[in-house]
């Protein structure tokens, strides 16, 4: 099917339950159709989805903008790896909309992105988000589906499971190819992030914690990473432009271990000589939980803000963060570590960030 027909918005009753579709998927299709002068669309793959008697089939879209330079720095945002976290989705589509809309009169955002390329894929695992799962419709959890293993022990099934698909935080097969959504992931950071001399990547994500984490690799081990210095700097600078952020910035390990995590895979295949520097934005829905303990009675409640007005207030909180990373990529050479002062940065957040004693 031709994209562009793949882009028509579908044609829902007046009181449709959308079992052809979902919201996010509709509102995605609806920015990209808008946009379409401006990003350059792309299906990397497509979901099979629903029942034997009505077989549905979702597109993965993602969506380019900005410099052609295949050198240029570049950010990549990624959400809806989790069928159920769908606050991470909206997230970026209120940042796409808002670009959008930003092209028409921003002459500086005009001149950022002859400098800079922005990915969007803002839907991964669109079969999960229309079933209202966790996992994929293979019952795989995409977050634990890359090969590596985990070094030390992980938490009873949350780090990650071979046993069975029925139960959660399913890695998959043991020796089996990773699912079409995990590959399709994996080989757009290759091909239009890691391969630059520098980028950057932000996957939103939503059930963890009271507070707003901002986690970076690994999740497989308690070493620090090669590129702590870099990571580092960014963390101070996040710090310097917006002081008053609630963020929690620190590798993933710090919380807990887990297995085949994609971005301790992507970035340990990231080319050598490049810097990659990934990072996943882990929403803290416990304090949602809290506000309204109703929630625990929905599975959407436990990982989305259900208020109207607690919604709002999300998507406004993170559309700073994502400016920020954007600018950051743009600035790179203003701001990256090198000799001396890496050294440096190398002590200090290796002291900052030293890893938890595991007894």
């Amino acid at each position: 099917m031709p994209l562009a027909a793949h882009l028509l918005p579908a044609r829902l009753a007046p009181a449709a339950d959308l079992y052809n579709t979902f919201v996010e998927h509709e509102d995605l299709k609806a920015i990209l159709l808008a946009g379409s002068s401006h990003f350059e669309i792309q299906t990397v793959c497509e979901v099979r989805a629903g029942s034997k008697a009505l077989p549905l089939a979702f597109p993965v879209f993602t969506a380019g903008i900005g410099s052609s330079d295949p050198l240029a720095p570049a950010v990549g945002f990624f959400g809806g790896i989790h069928g159920l976290e769908r606050i991470g989705t909206q997230v970026i589509l209120h940042y796409m909309r808002a670009l959008l809309f930003r092209l028409e009169w921003d002459e500086l955002l005009h001149r950022q992105l002859e400098k800079v390329r922005l990915v969007f894929m803002p839907i991964v695992n669109p079969g999960g988000m229309w079933a209202h799962t966790r996992a994929n419709p293979d019952g795989v959890d995409l977050m634990r589906n890359a090969p590596q293993r985990a070094e030390s022990r992980v938490p009873f099934l949350a780090g990650g499971q071979t046993l069975t698909r029925w139960l959660p935080w399913y890695c998959g097969q043991p020796g089996a190819p990773m699912q079409a959504e995990s590959a399709a992931l994996l080989q757009l950071v290759r091909e239009q992030l890691a391969s630059r001399p520098f980028s950057l990547a932000l996957d939103c994500h939503s059930g963890y914690g009271f507070d707003d984490s901002i986690w970076f690799p690994y999740a497989k081990t308690r070493r620090l990473m090669a590129h702590l210095p870099e990571m580092f700097a960014l963390k101070t600078m996040l710090e310097q432009s917006h002081p008053h952020h609630a963020y929690s910035f620190e590798p993933q390990s710090n919380q807990y271990l887990l297995h085949g995590d994609l971005w301790d895979h992507a970035y340990d295949h990231a080319p050598a000589g490049n810097v990659f520097l990934p990072m996943t934005l882990e929403l803290g829905s416990w304090l949602w939980i809290r506000k309204n303990p109703r929630q625990l009675f929905s599975r959407h409640g436990i990982f989305n803000p259900i208020k109207a007005h607690r919604i709002k207030r999300v998507l406004r909180r993170h559309a700073d963060l994502l400016d920020f990373l954007t600018r950051a990529a743009f600035a790179a050479p203003r701001w990256l570590p090198a000799a001396d002062r890496r050294v440096q940065l190398q002590q200090l957040a290796t002291a900052y960030w030293r890893p938890r004693r595991v007894l």
